[in-house]
């Protein structure tokens, strides 16, 4: 095409062909994640003495899901005393106790207050923090150091 008698040429391609991407190259060994762990030992300090007589003291708590935390509200003793949640919470997260399989309300309702105690304290640590290790410092040499929680007894490091 002309203008003016000047022939006009189109502008040189600045379109490069994109590089090759190198594939990635496959990996030895896919990388280890570390698994999520839902189910945690216990060691009751006491221990729930069943009708049989039988001491269970060695048991298991799953991490607890939102439905276990907002169906006992809608439970009629927990309405009437909210002390009572703890109770029918820990009645659905414990799996096993001993040879009795999963708790229910009525064992937790008939354990020992300082196991009670116990297993409130170890839901927290496990459900707030997802482990059971609490980082403390030693009263005589102030050096900081883990202790397990999980399957210890009371006054045991």
């Amino acid at each position: 095409m002309r203008r003016g008698g000047q022939r006009i040429r189109s502008a040189p391609s600045t379109l490069e062909p994109a590089p090759l991407v190198p594939e990635p190259e496959p990996l030895d060994a896919p990388p280890q994640r570390e698994a999520l762990r839902t189910e945690f030992e216990f060691e009751l300090p006491r221990g729930y003495i069943d009708e049989s007589g039988t001491l269970h003291r060695r048991g298991k708590m799953r991490l607890a899901t939102a439905r276990d935390e907002l169906l006992p509200l809608r439970d009629i003793r927990v309405k009437e005393n909210p002390a009572y949640l703890s109770v029918v919470l820990l009645g659905r997260v414990i799996t096993e106790l001993g040879t009795l399989g999963p708790a229910n309300d009525q064992i937790v309702e008939k354990m020992f207050a300082a196991d009670l105690a116990f297993l409130q304290d170890f839901y927290r640590q496990v459900n707030a923090e997802g482990h059971t290790r609490a980082s403390v410092v030693c009263p005589h040499c102030e050096q900081p150091f883990d202790v397990e929680l999980g399957g210890s007894r009371l006054g045991e490091s």
